[in-house]
């Protein structure tokens, strides 16, 4: 295999850097918001989608919720110039507060949750939870919040008042069974908001709205022996937007770039991503449109650009879990640490076609990264991506790739820890034109 300086930009610290990332965004909203603090040492200037945009080179970025559109312009590039795009999203399956979400019962004060996205919901029981979002202001303003420490807990029933546990397997309702308990007396309405009004500094009734989540608190960590793995949280899939982030930051220092690199990273994928943050809304071709027409093009360029365009849609798949393989189809074996995936579906599940196969080889090639293939078992229903909505949205081909991990939608997932800085490198390589 041929290398390029992509080959060596990411290593080990990569991963641990990873690792900083994952606790720093507990919600969307803080996701977007290190992402752009990354972006703008890199040089990148957030604009504003109400200002008028000017053709000057550079990086630029655009937020809107729990999205983040970032591209950098390199000298001498045309209206009719292709993107090369890096797609992801910041969302995970939780538990999502609700709009009334002071309740309790039987002596116990709780809040009321509702269940985002398909969640493990085993996986939340007995772990000590935090609390983050954002909180919408009286004054039309917004503030991150992040209460990380032990504040709320999902009690699991004791299996002294539930002895078929074993033998007929935990079930658990998500109305009954998942709302977290945070303390002892009888419910006051409002108590939620005013204690994180005091929390931040706020005074009481400064609250209008909120999108607030939970969040295991445990730090990720290095796992195994020869600490081969790491274990964290929200891996799916904000592994893919801090290694996009990454390497749209290395190329953009390289400057001399025969397309215009993209990061997309989208709200809502895991229920749907219809929404104006999701990839089934109008924000990446908006941004990518107005990017055409600010540096002078026109319909025609726009067209021709896009035509050109290539997405490499990156989300985590499914490694061969060691106590199941039969689930798994019986000739594509993913691995932690071989290196990343290419996702292929023939229903359209994922977008990734013979063409895009060839577009994907070749970043990895050139960067010296090992890269695998993941294919569904016959018998079992594939999940999906953004990659198809990116594809027949806007035309644009469209590449499905990822990280093999186990434990998806696990409150804690689990990775080879070599495969975020391998994921990283090849997206550089593709970033820069392979």
């Amino acid at each position: 295999m041929s290398t390029s300086s992509a080959a060596v930009r990411f290593g080990r610290g990569h991963t641990d850097d990873l690792m900083a990332f994952l606790s720093a965004a507990p919600s969307p909203y803080h996701a977007v918001t290190v992402t752009a603090e990354r972006l703008e040492k890199a040089g990148f200037r957030q604009v504003l989608e109400t200002d008028a945009w000017d053709g000057t080179t550079g990086g630029r970025y655009v937020l809107r919720g729990g999205a983040i559109i970032a591209w950098y312009v390199p000298e001498g590039a045309r209206a009719h110039t292709p993107f090369r795009i890096v797609g992801a999203h910041t969302d995970s399956p939780n538990l999502r507060v609700k709009p009334l979400p002071d309740t309790g019962s039987a002596g116990w004060r709780q809040i009321a949750v509702e269940i985002y996205g398909g969640t493990l919901l085993n996986t939340w029981l007995d772990r000590d939870l935090g609390l983050a979002g954002r909180l919408s202001l009286r004054d039309g303003s917004e503030r991150l919040v992040n209460i990380d420490r032990a504040l709320l807990r999902v009690p699991q029933l004791a299996i002294h008042l539930d002895r078929s546990v074993h033998s007929d397997g935990l079930k658990l309702d998500k109305q009954r069974h998942m709302q977290p308990i945070w303390g002892l007396g009888d419910v006051r309405e409002g108590d939620l908001i005013r204690f994180l009004e005091e929390e931040i500094g706020l005074p009481a009734g400064e609250v209008t709205g909120w999108d607030l989540m939970v969040h295991s608190i445990e730090p990720p960590s290095y796992l195994g022996r020869d600490r081969e793995l790491v274990a964290g949280p929200r891996m799916d899939n904000l592994l893919s937007v801090h290694a996009g982030t990454a390497a749209l930051a290395a190329v953009a220092a390289t400057g001399d770039l025969p397309y215009i690199p993209v990061l997309a990273a989208f709200d809502h994928e895991e229920n749907g991503s219809q929404s104006d943050t999701g990839a089934d809304g109008p924000l990446l071709g908006s941004v990518l449109e107005r990017s055409v027409f600010a540096r002078g093009g026109t319909y025609e360029d726009r067209a021709r650009a896009f035509a050109g365009t290539v997405c490499l849609s990156s989300d985590t798949g499914h490694a061969v879990h060691p106590n199941y393989p039969e689930r798994h189809d019986p000739t594509h074996h993913p691995r932690a640490n071989g290196g990343p995936i290419l996702k292929v579906n023939v229903n359209q599940r994922y977008a990734t076609d013979g063409s895009g196969r060839a577009v994907f080889a070749a970043a990895c090639e050139r960067a010296g990264v090992p890269w695998q293939t993941f294919v569904s078992n016959n018998a079992m229903p594939c999940g999906t991506t953004i990659g198809p909505i990116t594809a027949a949205r806007h035309g644009i081909r469209t590449v499905d790739i990822g990280v093999a991990i186990l434990s998806m939608h696990s409150a804690r997932e689990l990775c080879g820890a070599e495969d975020p800085y391998l994921l990283a490198n090849a997206l550089t390589a593709f970033l820069e034109g392979a």
